[in-house]
């Protein structure tokens, strides 16, 4: 037994199913060899990743009919890796990215899950820069702006991996903290806009979730 269990859930995204292996609720917990305290990850977080998020289900929806041709695409904090696997069925390059040591192992489950081919996947902690992962088109990501610092934190790993004429997809439920990124990805060139989101049934406008969209189609001289 992994120390842990599991549940089989089913998302509706882009006129596909997509069934994914999550972890049964957020008070699971197992780090036997004490990889995720290594990674900086608490008991109270361990289990985030393994979730299906809101968040995570509204970038997968805009993703299912974002133009991709020719991008090379990052997502960061997979987690289950929905985004990723909707990807992957419309034949993008993707690159999925995570820092939980168990990303992967459920990334690969749930491509299988899916009969899709084994997304390519990259251990990426934000704060570490890390040259052999090079530069993407386009760069997405769902509620990655929890914590304060995470603004900075990603701002700054955009600018390594960001190609000078690229797009940046940010789904966020209004934690608070995406004006500080919107700021920081202004000062490096890219034009912003949002949409209001309806992140849950329960929602009422104006949403408080918000499709974040920035493009720069080249470095200001």
């Amino acid at each position: 037994m992994p120390g842990y269990s599991t549940r089989k859930v089913t998302l509706r995204i882009g006129g596909h199913d997509y069934r994914l292996r999550a972890l049964s609720d957020r008070r699971q917990f197992a780090d036997p060899h004490h990889a995720a305290e290594r990674a900086g990850i608490s008991s109270a977080q361990w289990a985030l990743f393994g979730q299906p998020w809101p968040s995570g289900r509204v970038l997968a929806e805009a993703m299912s009919g974002f133009d991709i041709a020719g991008k090379r695409i990052l997502e960061l904090g997979c987690g289950l890796g929905l985004s990723s696997l909707v990807l992957q069925r419309r034949l993008a390059d993707i690159t999925a990215s995570d820092h939980h040591p168990l990303a992967a192992t459920f990334l690969e489950y749930n491509a299988a899950l899916n009969d899709l081919p084994a997304v390519a996947f990259h251990d990426l902690p934000w704060a570490v820069p890390d040259p052999r992962l090079g530069r993407f088109d386009l760069i997405i990501a769902s509620d990655v702006l929890y914590e304060r610092d995470h603004a900075t934190l990603l701002a700054a790993l955009v600018l390594r991996h960001a190609h000078a004429r690229s797009e940046v997809v940010i789904t966020d439920p209004g934690r608070g903290n995406s004006a500080a990124f919107t700021r920081a990805l202004l000062a490096q060139g890219y034009a912003a806009s949002e949409r209001r989101s309806r992140f849950d049934e329960n929602d009422t406008e104006p949403f408080r979730g918000r499709l974040l969209h920035y493009r720069r189609d080249e470095l200001s001289s």
